[in-house]
């Protein structure tokens, strides 16, 4: 009985000398691995996690630090965090894949859902860019336009207009609420589901010329399509393509590179940012640092309330409900919006609310 007592207290010490040798070595590594990243990013990675602007709930609203009044550019602070995205991705290369890139009847796998594979058409080949639409393009000033409903009776139109360089999302309707949202459009954000939702799935003559229409105030604009993230929507996007060589539009296409996705959210994830999938505007930011001298952000407001409590809707445009505090919600929006809340208030970017 007393071996056997024994040999348990044995067995139990054991066990406890191993699990903390390996927080040990979790911990040494950790610390390895930071001063591999250096100080700058590390010091970045502090300001997210470790930081003073906390997001509460309160009486049905919302309660954070920030303020647009004395705001000012932090241009140190900007060219680190472009120095280090760069480690990651270059914008550059992987805003689109380039006709050299495949050929028609190439098959590929899906980057979110690699089971499942796509075959290169002739018409998605002959819209691939030659060389990257953003080659050796720089901007003083950019505006990333989000489509929260927090836009409406904001006024901000002529000011996002003003901007050198405009990024919108979704193919958002503009024209009917240009004094909030603007109308100016030099990249634009399409996904295959916008089809479904907001043209009727092409099921007649009526939608299809709405969407022609919409595509052709775009003229010279680039149409940036992730035709490769998963398997649903390839459908769509081959009439998406099939109107815009059937009518000859001047939009420029562009096609996400297949490491894109996986390149942001490695790069947020570095400076502990848990993320599970990069919503468009928090994609188009992290882009946007590579040819944008200074960024400014309008429509990111994740909260069915405003600070005064009055509702907010989900998108300006429509009447889509809040879903994204859902866990099975492949976003995580008020922690990413914590986060470029925490970017305005070191000056690395604006945040208009």
């Amino acid at each position: 009985m007393r071996s056997i007592r024994k040999r348990w207290t044995i067995c139990t010490i054991s066990l406890l000398l191993i699990f903390y040798k390996t927080k040990e070595i979790a911990r040494t590594e950790e610390h390895q691995e930071t001063q591999l990243i250096g100080d700058g990013e590390l010091c970045l990675s502090r300001s997210l996690v470790n930081n003073s602007d906390k997001i509460t709930r309160k009486a049905g609203s919302t309660i954070f630090q920030h303020s647009v009044q004395g705001w000012k550019i932090n241009s140190s602070l900007v060219l680190e965090i472009r120095k280090n995205i760069l480690r990651f991705l270059d914008a550059e290369r992987d805003v689109s894949v380039v006709k050299s890139s495949f050929k028609p009847g190439d098959v590929i796998h899906y980057v979110l859902d690699r089971r499942r594979t796509l075959n290169i058409s002739h018409d998605l080949h002959s819209l691939l860019p030659e060389v990257s639409p953003m080659k050796n393009r720089r901007f003083k000033t950019c505006a990333v336009v989000g489509n929260s409903g927090i836009l409406l009776d904001s006024g901000c139109g002529k000011e996002i207009d003003s901007h050198n360089f405009v990024i919108r999302c979704n193919l958002a309707p503009v024209v009917e609420f240009a004094a909030d949202v603007g109308t100016k459009s030099d990249f634009i954000t399409m996904n295959p589901s916008v089809v479904q939702r907001a043209f009727g799935g092409f099921r007649n003559e009526s939608d299809r010329e709405k969407f022609v229409h919409r595509l052709s105030m775009l003229n010279d604009s680039v149409l940036w399509i992730p035709a490769f993230m998963v398997k649903g929507g390839e459908k769509h996007v081959e009439w998406v393509n099939a109107l815009i060589l059937k009518n000859k539009l001047k939009v420029r296409t562009a096609y996400p590179s297949l490491r894109l996705i996986h390149a942001v959210r490695g790069y947020w994830l570095t400076n502990k940012v848990p993320i599970k999938r990069p919503i468009t505007g928090l994609l188009m930011y992290t882009l946007a640092t590579r040819f944008c001298d200074e960024i400014h952000l309008y429509g990111f407001w994740p909260f069915p309330k405003d600070l005064n409590g009055k509702a907010v809707k989900y998108h300006y445009y429509d009447d889509l409900k809040y879903r994204y505090f859902s866990n099975a919600s492949p976003h995580r929006m008020p922690l990413e919006f914590k986060t470029l809340n925490v970017l305005h208030n070191r000056g690395a970017l604006k945040l208009t609310t």
